[in-house]
């Protein structure tokens, strides 16, 4: 096997070590979802003899008990060939009470069975009888072995306990260790920005599992094309369907309502990445906000009050930063990523950084 998670190789470079930098906001300290405070974020990666890629990772919206104190959230779907477990009560009430776990397609049923077992054993939690459990997905059953179902209740419930603030690991681990993004390996990514004083100050924190396909543009440069691997290129079958996962932190104390509009942002990234978002791609997007004020406590669901939230017309500034923060997540995905063999000898390289570099460069795009 040539350069995989085991090889010890060279560190890859994340988007803004070669220049690659979108839009104009600044990311956060460690430029990730985790920049917003309280978020955590959990791997579980499962990379076996030659056919388990595959894995889980886990969000946390904020280290308190999430069942009791529920965060506001919002649910986009941009094309719905796949499956978010819990998406239908987050549309009607507007909030998740559970970590947020990324698998692959055939283990969704397990992400449910754990997140709601550790969901369960909370302490406070001791009453409850109903628990959505929000579960996302992408297929990697191109390298990973899909059908025997290798992800286990354990692996979910490790992965979230194994949910940490600071760097978020990227490339092949958790839930993107068998992905793959417009005909290379994809994987996991992260990004955030932080938004001027004059604006709020605020911090919009992504994280997303590529698994999907199109043609690559990195910053506007066509990379794909230049590289000659895309969507309709003789026909090429690779990179065609698959699926994004995006999942959407803020401080901002945002509506549910308004978090509907910045999950649907969310989209604007993946399509300057070059997504057609095609039939047969599952491309969702989560937003949650961890602002105190808009936090549904225990108190605040027995009686009405009064929620201090940003109005309307504030929240244009993180749209923006939501977009550049997705489309950056992408790039650091696919930089991360490792060149991958899996079942059935199946292969998927890793983009090359150098070509990235000298082809975004070639267009006067490189910012850094």
């Amino acid at each position: 096997m040539a350069e995989d998670l085991h090889s010890g190789s060279a560190p890859r470079p994340r988007a803004r070590e070669i220049g690659v930098a979108p839009g104009v906001l600044p990311p956060g300290a460690v430029n990730a979802i985790t920049d917003v405070g309280g978020v955590a974020v959990g791997h579980v990666t499962l990379f076996e003899g030659e056919a388990v890629r595959t894995g889980v990772t886990a969000i946390r919206p904020h280290g308190g008990n999430l069942f009791q104190d529920k965060t506001p959230a919002g649910f986009a779907a941009g094309n719905g060939f796949g499956k978010f477990a819990g998406s239908t009560q987050i549309v009607e009430l507007g909030e998740i009470e559970t970590p947020i776990t990324l698998t692959n397609t055939l283990s969704v049923a397990e992400g449910v069975a754990g997140t709601v077992e550790w969901t369960l054993a909370q302490p406070g939690n001791e009453r409850v009888v109903s628990v959505n459990a929000v579960v996302g997905e992408t297929n990697d059953g191109y390298l990973n072995d899909i059908r025997r179902r290798h992800v286990t209740k354990q692996h979910v419930l490790d992965a979230i306990a194994a949910c940490a603030a600071g760097p978020v690991a990227e490339g092949c681990v958790g839930a993107g260790t068998g992905t793959q993004a417009f005909g290379w390996k994809g994987g996991i990514g992260s990004s955030s920005r932080v938004l001027p004083g004059r604006l709020g100050g605020w911090t919009v924190g992504v994280l997303v599992q590529t698994n999907y396909g199109g043609i690559l543009s990195v910053v506007g440069a066509p990379v794909g094309q230049a590289l000659g691997r895309h969507y309709l290129r003789d026909q090429l079958e690779v990179g065609r369907d698959g699926s994004v996962m995006i999942v959407i932190a803020t401080d901002a104390p945002l509506s549910d309502r308004n978090l509907c509009r910045l999950a649907r942002r969310g989209f604007l990234g993946i399509a300057r990445t070059g997504s057609p978002m095609a039939n047969g791609s599952g491309d969702y997007a989560l937003a949650f906000s961890t602002a105190d004020s808009v936090r549904r406590t225990p108190e605040r669901r027995r009686r009405a009050s009064m929620v201090e939230e940003l109005p309307n017309d504030a929240v244009s500034p993180l749209f923006q930063a939501v977009s550049e923060a997705t489309e950056e997540a992408v790039y650091n995905a696919m930089l991360q990523a490792v060149t991958t063999t899996g079942q059935a000898a199946h292969r998927l390289e890793a983009i090359s950084p150098a070509d990235v570099e000298r082809i975004v460069r070639q267009h006067g795009l490189n910012r850094l």
